[in-house]
């Protein structure tokens, strides 16, 4: 049986059926066309799906699509533009701290989470804070510093 989903997702708002049952992730990935948030544990352990849900994140595999009736939803999509990275994205280009990508999405979900919440963290906040998010190619330095680095930018264009 499918249900009425009213959600806005980065800032569009949206009317879709979805089975009882479909996950965020399953709705974002198949409904929305929005590919940013992966699939890969679909247990909640990695973090490559992570997406903001009302300014929480959250791992959209473990969330149903139902759950988000009503709110709203941002995925690595919507941290930008179209066609223009945010900060914190360039700072990932800068700073080479992606590899194969497909963690990278759920890291910057992770990492803006923290920038939101402090301006100035210190590397061992950045650790903690992306420690949910599971790499297997870049050992995490570059990821670290590139969160440094945009953390770092924010706060010189505040003055």
């Amino acid at each position: 049986m499918k249900i009425p989903l009213r959600v806005t997702v980065n800032g569009v708002p949206r009317e879709d059926l979805v089975e009882a049952r479909t996950s965020l992730l399953t709705y974002l990935r198949e409904q929305c066309d929005l590919t940013g948030a992966k699939r890969a544990c679909e247990e909640g352990e990695c973090g490559c799906c992570s997406v903001l849900l009302d300014g929480t994140q959250v791992t959209a595999c473990l969330v149903f699509a139902i759950e988000a009736q009503g709110r709203h939803v941002t995925t690595v999509e919507g941290l930008s533009e179209p066609q223009l990275l945010n900060a914190l994205q360039q700072a990932f280009a800068e700073n080479g701290a992606s590899q194969c990508g497909f963690c990278i999405p759920g890291m910057l979900m992770s990492a803006t989470t923290l920038l939101e919440r402090n301006g100035s963290p210190s590397e061992a906040e950045i650790r903690r804070a992306i420690s949910g998010n599971l790499c297997r190619c870049t050992g995490y330095d570059r990821i670290v510093a590139a969160i440094g680095a945009a953390a770092a930018q924010r706060r010189n264009a505040k003055g």
